[in-house]
């Protein structure tokens, strides 16, 4: 087989790769794109009351959940009309059947007589903050508080409210996941909650649909760009060689 031969059926090859390498690289990249449209939300948080983990004004993403998914420690977005019936951002640190208190006499939260240790909150001690008397959670509800107690209105604030300030299940939208602007990443993970029944929940497919993205884009930008380097290796491979003259021509 000549080395012209050889050379072509390699180019061939190359760009039969470097079309499917494009091709999947679409299908991953907006396949990514659009899974997460249909699994996430965005929201914009208004308020101050989930810092320091969550500033107002900052954009999270959200997974659309049924309110029988949540769990304690989750971070999620509700609506509770007796509370303005407009899209709030709060953590759930109780569900129903739970007594929950607060404080201890190491200003912890305690969940059926568990002190709830919170990293998250802004004090540097992890105290929790807003004091309020032993409550029961009804079934079907979940006890829900801002990470800034001082500041925040929430479960704490209603428990003159139907249902000891517990909100109905079905009021959750979705569950905050990570803070999409600024870049900030994922939520820390709520793990004084972890021991209790049920534990907490596990990471949504977020992290699947970034890599699924960026290795499209990957594969596109590789791809498309074999074809100029081809193109540049094949004319440097055709140059011709070098005349060479007979001995003792002039």
């Amino acid at each position: 087989m000549s080395r012209a031969r050889s050379t072509d059926q390699g180019s061939r090859l190359g760009s039969t790769l470097s079309g499917i390498a494009v091709a999947l690289g679409c299908v991953l990249f907006l396949g990514g794109f659009v899974w997460g449209a249909l699994v996430y939300q965005p929201y914009t948080v208004p308020t101050g009351s989930m810092s320091p983990t969550i500033q107002a004004g900052q954009r999270v993403l959200a997974q659309r959940i049924e309110g029988d998914e949540v769990k304690r420690g989750d971070v999620v977005v509700f609506k509770e009309k007796d509370w303005g019936d407009l899209p709030m951002v709060k953590r759930v640190v109780a569900v129903g059947g739970d007594k929950i208190t607060c404080c201890d006499a190491d200003g912890r939260m305690t969940v059926n007589g568990k002190a709830i240790e919170e990293p998250y909150l802004p004090t540097s001690a992890g105290k929790a903050g807003t004091n309020f008397p032993p409550t029961t959670v009804p079934k079907g509800r979940i006890f829900l508080l801002g990470d800034d107690r001082a500041v925040s209105l929430d479960s704490s604030a209603h428990l003159e409210d139907a249902g000891n300030g517990a909100v109905p299940l079905s009021g959750v939208d979705a569950r905050v996941e990570a803070i999409a602007w600024p870049m900030d990443g994922m939520l820390p993970e709520p793990s004084g909650f972890k021991d209790l029944p049920g534990g907490i929940s596990e990471p949504g497919p977020l992290g699947l649909m970034l890599t699924a993205v960026v290795a499209g884009a990957v594969l596109v930008m590789g791809g498309a760009a074999y074809g100029p380097i081809a193109k540049r290796a094949g004319r440097r491979g055709k140059r011709p060689a070098a005349r060479r003259e007979p001995a003792g021509a002039r």
